[in-house]
């Protein structure tokens, strides 16, 4: 089952007399355990794509199925739901909460919206922060961390839902390139080890590299797509 189909996807903004036609008539496949990257100049359709994946915003038309559901016209409460059970995020801000630790913002997400009991979710949540190696600084504070980090706090909560499916807006903004570098290197290491698809809009030249998978944008349109040559789905 492919993760995502989108299908002659539309967004139409309307503010008064204006009209912006932010994607048009997009169409594409992500298969299972995917590192694909959607690329373009600002205002090419990359954020509003996301947020259309991520159940952020509605289409406007066309549809759109997301792990084998039909997202396209879900409620604002299915919407968030759906969010919760099948998709994570990481920001380029890392969207952290200040005045939880480390373990609490990676257990947040099992706090809000899965019935894991308190054994379990400690478990789980020692396990992602282990594999993204922060598993001896869950009791420090966003503020106490360094951005790199807080980005690799940001990966493992993103995972700590078992979602198959991972949207990632501009995650290595804010860090510099050696840290950049580690945590693309930790995202595709936690690609194969739960073989969780990750979508990223990106401008940074170094995601897009390792990216296998690229959908080009311009002017909300899809211009063109491409598999790198290191793509393990060829």
């Amino acid at each position: 089952m492919s993760v995502i189909v989108a299908k002659q996807l539309e967004k139409t903004y309307v503010a008064g007399d204006i009209t912006v036609k932010a994607v048009q008539g997009v169409s594409f496949t992500i298969e299972p355990a995917s590192f694909v990257s959607f690329v373009g100049p600002s205002g090419s359709g990359k954020s509003t794509l996301l947020n259309m994946i991520g159940c952020l915003d509605p289409p406007t038309s066309g549809s759109l199925e997301v792990v084998g559901q039909d997202i396209s016209n879900l409620s604002r409460k299915e919407a968030a739901l759906f969010r919760g059970e099948h998709i994570g995020f990481v920001f380029q801000d890392f969207n952290l909460i200040p005045v939880l630790t480390v373990f609490e913002n990676v257990e947040y997400p099992l706090q809000m919206v899965q019935n894991w009991s308190p054994p379990e979710r400690k478990k789980r949540v020692q396990e992602l922060l282990d594999a993204v190696g922060m598993g001896d600084q869950g009791d420090k504070y966003p503020g106490q961390i360094s951005g790199g980090q807080k980005q690799r706090v940001a990966v493992a909560r993103a995972l700590v839902t078992n979602a198959k499916l991972v949207l990632a807006d501009e995650p290595t903004a804010n860090l510099d390139r050696e840290t950049a570098n580690r945590i693309i290197t930790l995202m595709k290491k936690m690609r194969d080890e739960f073989d969780t698809t990750f979508v990223f809009s990106t401008h940074d030249p170094r995601v897009v590299e390792n990216a296998e998978i690229i959908f080009n944008l311009e002017d909300g349109k899809l211009i063109k797509s491409a598999n790198s040559e290191g793509d393990r789905h060829a």
